[in-house]
């Protein structure tokens, strides 16, 4: 008789005490209805929750043993706590999902379906969104740059919401990244997948934790690990523009030879130029310092996550 697979549901939080249970319960109903044939594990890791988020899971792994929970000794940011937890699972696979229900449950059995078909990795795109228009606009234009910029594939409208296999984790865990950005390393490492679309719906409950701030972490991770462009164009810029202040020097020195009375307009010109020039220095300036904190950030070596508890996890 064959051993039965282990699937492992891996539920980053950060302040969902109005959807952590309701998500452990619609779960735990998808692996008793729709995936009979196999055992499970879902794993919630919490980012240093200040509601009652904690003392809901405690009540959760107290009433089901295949409930799991690690929690953070603080907060960790938005990508290295779910690739932490991801490496801690004990399944055959893994399928992060968001605890905000964002992600839909009933796409499991597709993953899973897809995934005893031979495909490492599936991945869920989002086709079509019920959040704030604006957002899903400048989401797309993002996406749309980076892939134009990037030497490496990018997924478009990818969050991470998919089903990987145990031995992309091992990879990811080989790899000692400090730093992660788990939708780039999807499509960086190269493993058969498999695309699977569905519309994202609202939050069920709660407010989110992303701000702009976030977001622009999270654009910047991607653009700093996965582009030269932007270094590239600066220096392609910085040559040009050198060119076009010798030549300006050269016309305003023949006009004052020409005994024009050229003040008004040369002193317009060097005003515009040096506010061109300096806001042109400050804005690739903060983009190299983007690199360096990229560069930092790896080389620092520290740990993804500092856990303060775990609740569940058997002492091997």
């Amino acid at each position: 008789m064959m051993d039965r697979k282990k699937i492992s549901v891996l539920v980053p939080c950060f302040n969902e005490e109005e959807n952590v249970i309701p998500l452990a319960q619609e779960l735990v109903k998808t692996f008793k209805e729709k995936l009979i044939n196999y055992d499970y594990e879902i794993v919630f890791i919490d980012n240093d929750s200040t509601d009652s988020t904690r003392e809901r899971l405690e009540f959760l792994c107290s009433k089901n043993k295949n409930i799991k929970a690690i929690f953070n000794a603080k907060n960790f940011g938005q990508f290295n706590s779910p690739v932490y937890g991801m490496m801690q699972t004990t399944g055959d696979c893994v399928i992060p999902v968001c605890a905000d229900f964002q992600d839909p449950i009933d796409m499991l059995p597709k993953f899973v379906e897809e995934w005893e078909n031979g495909y490492k990795i599936v991945c869920a795109i989002k086709t079509s969104s019920k959040e704030n228009k604006v957002m899903r606009f400048l989401r797309t234009c993002y996406y749309k740059l980076i892939k134009k910029m990037s030497n490496v594939e990018q997924i478009e409208h990818f969050t991470g919401f998919g089903l990987y296999d145990r031995a992309f984790i091992n990879v990811i865990k080989d790899l000692d990244d400090p730093s992660p950005f788990l939708r780039g390393l999807v499509a960086e490492l190269g493993f058969r997948r498999k695309e699977l679309s569905y519309e994202q719906p609202q939050r069920r409950a709660g407010k989110t934790s992303n701000n702009w701030f976030t977001l622009y972490d999270g654009a910047m991770l991607s653009f700093t690990s996965y582009t030269k462009t932007g270094l590239r164009f600066a220096t392609v810029l910085g040559a040009v523009l050198s060119v076009l202040t010798v030549l300006a020097f050269v016309v305003c020195f023949i006009l004052k030879l020409a005994m024009w009375d050229t003040f008004v307009f040369s002193s317009a010109l060097v005003i515009l130029g040096i506010f061109l020039f300096g806001s042109l220095q400050l804005f690739f300036i903060g983009l190299l310092g983007e690199y360096v904190m990229n560069i930092n950030t790896r080389v620092m070596n520290r740990p993804l996550v500092v856990e303060e508890k775990r609740i569940n996890f058997e002492e091997e």
